[in-house]
């Protein structure tokens, strides 16, 4: 519980292996516009964080691209688990 809210678990954890893809949801969507040059590149969790601007709660991700310094902002859907 945080601030009196029931939040669930994210699906993924800092450190964990991930690689960016197109969201499943909303094809074209004005948000895929800023990771298009990352799909299907592979980075880190560096970070997450989680919205609730209703009753659903929404977590976004700061992946480090790589080995590069890079890092993207993505929502849970733009993301897949790698195996390690």
């Amino acid at each position: 519980m945080h601030n009196g809210v029931n939040v669930m678990p994210s699906g993924y954890k800092k450190g964990q292996l991930v690689t960016i893809v197109p969201s499943k949801e909303q094809p074209d969507a004005p948000r895929d516009a800023n990771i298009q040059q990352y799909i299907g590149r592979s980075g880190r969790i560096v970070d997450y964080h989680w919205i609730q601007p209703g009753k659903d709660i929404f977590y976004i991700y700061t992946v480090r691209i790589g080995n590069s310094k890079n890092e993207v902002v993505v929502h849970e859907d733009e993301i897949e688990a790698m195996i390690e």
